[in-house]
């Protein structure tokens, strides 16, 4: 018996000093940055992290590196995400296609909507289809997100993977301003989350949650370090998907005076301001040149390129990344 309670003693004192070992390392936050069809290139950067066997304990993301981070924080690996990347019909999925009526010049749905060769042109003013500005709605968007959050192993409890926190930008324009927005699933969720940060002005309908009208967090914070680091991160790692850096930008509309909302948006962009600061403010920074590909590069061969672009733009960090690891886990360098 006393034997017995010597050995449970000694497990729980190697849990606490496990536990103790834990909370004094540092922590790695990830970032994401937003860039439409670019997203495909953080695939390739996840890759090269996984394989430096960095530990991620924080995730930010904004517009479709809110996407690529929540459904890596979910349990998806860069090769899940690689492949949901490469199987999407992107024209039916962004556009809200509706492709049963692609067949007919004119067309309506159930809910109102109406097509022209089986994209959406008008919507019929109702509680489902609601009237908030933009061209497209982003259902399909939303429901693939939906699909993926309840398929995740995080969702089906597969042994060994945790949950990794997880926050991402949005701008919210309901009350005048521009106002950042940091979201969580403890205000919505995730899939609102992620669909909310990629709603690009005029293209996708804004989100609404709670009392905010939500738009695309790349408005203001497109690359939000400063967010990891809120959360705890001691060594931010930022893939950041950008090739313009505006160090010296002058905005056309500096002669403006006594404007608001998307007026002083134009006139100050404060996304540029904010953009530049981030970026210099990362631990480890991996920027892939993207420059021939846009936000809607979503071609097969575009995607394949810019994911080999993302592997080999983390590569070029990958003794940088090696050091994050060995920082943080005490571990000898891992063989490439």
């Amino acid at each position: 018996m006393i034997k017995g309670k010597k050995i449970l003693a000694t497990v729980l004192m190697c849990f606490a000093c496990m536990a103790v070992m834990a909370q004094g390392r540092p922590k790695v936050g990830l970032v994401l940055g937003g860039g439409g069809a670019k997203g495909a290139a953080e695939c390739g950067a996840l890759k090269v992290i996984e394989k430096a066997g960095v530990p991620i304990d924080y995730i930010v993301g904004t517009s479709i590196g809110s996407i690529v981070g929540g459904l890596y924080s979910m349990g998806y690996r860069s090769g899940d995400i690689e492949q949901m990347f490469k199987s999407q019909e992107w024209t039916s999925l962004l556009t809200d296609r509706n492709d049963s009526l692609g067949h007919k010049l004119f067309g309506r749905d159930s809910l109102g909507v109406h097509y022209i060769l089986g994209f959406p042109v008008r919507r019929k003013h109702t509680a489902e289809a609601d009237t908030l500005p933009g061209i497209f709605k982003g259902a399909k968007v939303l429901a693939l997100l939906d699909s993926m959050v309840s398929k995740s192993p995080v969702a089906n409890h597969v042994r060994g993977v945790r949950r990794i926190p997880f926050r991402c930008v949005a701008v919210d324009v309901a009350h005048g301003n521009f106002r950042e927005v940091v979201l969580s699933t403890d205000s919505a969720r995730l899939d609102s989350c992620m669909r909310a940060s990629m709603a690009i002005p005029g293209v996708f309908k804004p989100m609404r949650i709670g009392n905010n009208v939500l738009i695309d967090g790349g408005a203001l914070n497109n690359l939000p370090v400063d967010v990891a680091r809120k959360m705890g991160a001691d060594i931010v790692i930022a893939i950041d998907l950008q090739q313009n850096k505006h160090d010296d930008y002058k905005s056309p509309l500096s002669f403006l005076k006594g404007v608001n909302g998307a007026s002083d948006w134009l006139k100050n962009r404060p996304d540029i301001a904010k953009y530049n600061e981030m970026r210099k403010s990362a631990d480890v920074y991996i920027n892939p040149d993207l420059g021939k590909y846009d936000v809607m590069s979503f071609k097969p061969k575009a995607i394949d390129a810019m994911i080999e672009m993302g592997e080999k733009a983390a590569n070029k960090q990958y003794r940088e990344l090696e050091k994050v690891a060995k920082k943080v886990k005490g571990r000898k360098k891992s063989k490439r």
